[in-house]
């Protein structure tokens, strides 16, 4: 599949969506229960394939995703899916990148490490693949290597996180690339999604507010945490494959500087 039709692809699945908004992959936080809540309700879904157990259960889940239909409210087409795949590490990528493509995900987005091993195959698949960047030069490099997509990790982004200001991280982004930009970070409500449309993302990207919903895979004293926490309680830490990540004191869980934002457990 050529740039064109791939950039096609991609303008179908936005279309789809009720709201310019990503429901972030969570490490055992997205599981089907929260990826098929979030579709019904016009926002893109996400799982990282690491909160499967195996290659059988990711290939379950996909199925279990893909029998989704439009909910009752008649809100259109469903949103669409996409999957994360961690790079570092997985020594699945290949029966992943399989399953992925038999299922017909339309989106991958890469995390810790670069995309340039998956790239290639998952275009040939017709898959859009969307790169994590934390700097220019991973930006520049995952761009270089074949990558649709860019989503921005800036500062204050939940669990593996960035350290640039996203109001200066987007502008320079902006100022040399054209493509589909999302921004990672800091988004717990419809002021700051607009906010980041107005710095010139095509899309948000939000986490912490999803871990307190009634469909997400954590813990019930997970999700109490974070209505008890502020801003002030997030630290920076190291997670433990090296990579930087936001935490709160004390406790190792994963959340954003939005979990000041987060004041009830909802459904999606």
């Amino acid at each position: 599949m050529n740039v064109e039709e791939r950039g096609t692809t991609v303008a179908v699945a936005l279309a789809a969506m009720r709201l310019p908004l990503i429901v972030a992959p969570m490490t055992a936080v997205s599981g089907p229960e929260l990826v098929k809540a979030s579709v019904r309700a016009g926002v893109m879904g996400s799982f990282p394939t690491g909160n499967c157990t195996s290659v059988g259960e990711l290939d379950d889940w996909l199925s279990e995703i893909a029998a989704v239909v439009p909910n009752e409210d008649g809100w259109g087409k469903v949103a669409p899916v996409a999957v994360n795949l961690i790079i570092r590490g997985n020594r699945r990528l290949e029966a992943e990148i399989e399953l992925i493509g038999r299922h017909r995900v339309p989106i991958v987005i890469t995390s810790v490490g670069s995309p340039a091993a998956v790239v290639a195959p998952l275009h040939e698949l017709g898959v859009s693949v969307f790169a994590d960047v934390a700097s220019m030069r991973h930006a520049t490099k995952a761009l270089e290597e074949g990558a649709d997509g860019l989503i921005l990790l800036s500062a204050g982004a939940g669990g593996h996180t960035g350290w640039a200001n996203p109001f200066a991280f987007v502008r320079a982004v902006r100022a040399e690339y054209s493509g589909p930009v999302v921004m990672a970070g800091g988004i717990s409500d419809g002021i700051a999604l607009r906010a980041a449309q107005a710095l010139g993302c095509d899309l948000g990207y939000m986490g912490t507010a999803f871990i307190a919903t009634q469909e997400s895979s954590a813990s019930a004293e997970y999700k109490h945490l974070l209505l008890t926490a502020t801003l002030d309680d997030v630290e920076l830490t190291m997670a433990a494959n090296g990579v930087a990540a936001s935490t709160i004191k004390g406790k190792r869980a994963s959340a954003g500087h939005s979990v000041s934002g987060v004041t009830d457990v909802l459904p999606v």
